[in-house]
């Protein structure tokens, strides 16, 4: 008989990455999967051409939790995913990473005691003004199975006693990396950039509170930028919101804002930027992939192995720091002397290790 697993996402970024294992899960023929989509991330581009053209599996139920603060979103999801784990009676509920969907799924299945699977499991920042943090450890310790994506994460696991807990640890890689080797083929037809950002270019995302929302750290990015935009080309998708925020500011006419761009559309922008600035977590990792180096102006990072190997440079809010950092970037050749995150292969290795487990769950 199979085992069922509801999956919760509530982001883009999740539903990347849980395409990638869905169809690892899929092939072991022993699993049925029901998907949840939070609604935590509203996004009119997630129609059904969005599904079809990223080949994910359409969500089995979508709550609408979008544009609630913190404790009300979070709570919101917990009262409907409690009637929908009920109904579905699954076996065991998989999350991502460190979202309020995150956290909201780990508490009502563990509250219903559910066996919890946490893909992206120890990751840490030792940041606990950051949400995300909060989120990640409880979820750790609410888990009965822990699935690491680097050495560094499984090693912040063990640091904090988890070998005493009674559950299941295991490195795995990470399915960012599945995805994005799966999808970039598929980026360079599908891509619409367009011809104006051709050429040579350094690409910047910049979104996270601690920068936008500080006035002071917001003002040391500009400054940073337009010193690199004296050398290079700068391409910057841009939400409304920061692009409001820019004018209080004098802009080099070398730095091009563009309008927020799809999944296909950044991978293709990071296939032909000359280099990476960004505040995001994922977009370090995906620098990597695709042989780029990454400035992340923050003080910290989850992903201390690129910063370990001098694939990622940390510079803060500092405009002089990171432009002195983008020079000594453009001056290097990018070699990928090691394999960190599995090379491709984490969303097999994961889907044997879930269907082991639920197996011999009694």
């Amino acid at each position: 008989m199979n085992k069922k697993i509801l999956t919760v996402v509530g982001a883009r970024p999740q539903f990347v990455k849980a395409a990638a294992l869905s169809r690892a899960i899929k092939k072991t023929g022993q699993i049925v999967e029901v998907i949840v989509h939070t609604g935590q991330h509203f996004d009119f581009n997630m129609s059904d051409i969005f599904f079809e053209e990223m080949q994910i599996p359409k969500p089995a139920y979508q709550l609408s939790v979008a544009g609630l603060s913190h404790g009300a979103m979070t709570g919101r999801m917990m009262v409907e995913l409690e009637d929908l784990v009920i109904k579905e009676k699954p076996d065991a509920i998989l999350v991502y990473g460190d979202t309020n969907s995150t956290l909201a799924g780990t508490l009502v299945g563990s509250k219903l005691h559910i066996p919890i699977i946490h893909v992206e499991a120890g990751l840490r920042s030792f940041n606990m003004r950051m949400p995300e943090e909060i989120n990640r450890i409880i979820t750790d310790r609410l888990s009965s199975l822990l699935l690491c994506p680097t050495s560094q994460s499984l090693l912040n696991l063990r640091k904090e006693g988890f070998d005493d807990f009674m559950v299941q640890i295991e490195y795995v890689g990470d399915v960012m990396e599945d995805a994005s080797l799966f999808y970039m083929e598929e980026a360079k037809k599908r891509s619409k950039i367009p011809s104006s950002i051709e050429g040579n270019y350094v690409l910047v995302t910049c979104h996270r509170a601690e920068n936008t929302d500080n006035e002071d750290n917001f003002k040391e990015i500009v400054k940073g930028l337009n010193l690199i935009a004296e050398q290079s080309k700068v391409v910057w998708p841009v939400h409304p919101r920061v692009k409001e925020k820019i004018k209080k500011f004098t802009k080099h006419p070398n730095i091009t804002l563009i309008d927020p761009v799809g999944y296909f559309d950044m991978i293709s922008l990071i296939l032909n930027a000359e280099l990476i600035l960004t505040d995001s977590g994922g977009l370090q990792k995906e620098a990597y992939f695709f042989n780029k180096f990454c400035i992340t102006m923050r003080n910290e990072t989850e992903w201390v192995e690129l910063v370990e190997n001098e694939f990622n440079f940390l510079t803060g809010a500092d405009g002089t720091k990171i432009f002195e950092t983008y020079i000594n970037c453009i001056k290097r050749s990018f070699e990928k002397s090691v394999v960190l995150y599995g090379g491709g292969k984490a969303s097999e290795k994961i889907a044997k290790i879930i269907s082991n487990f639920l197996l011999n769950k009694k």
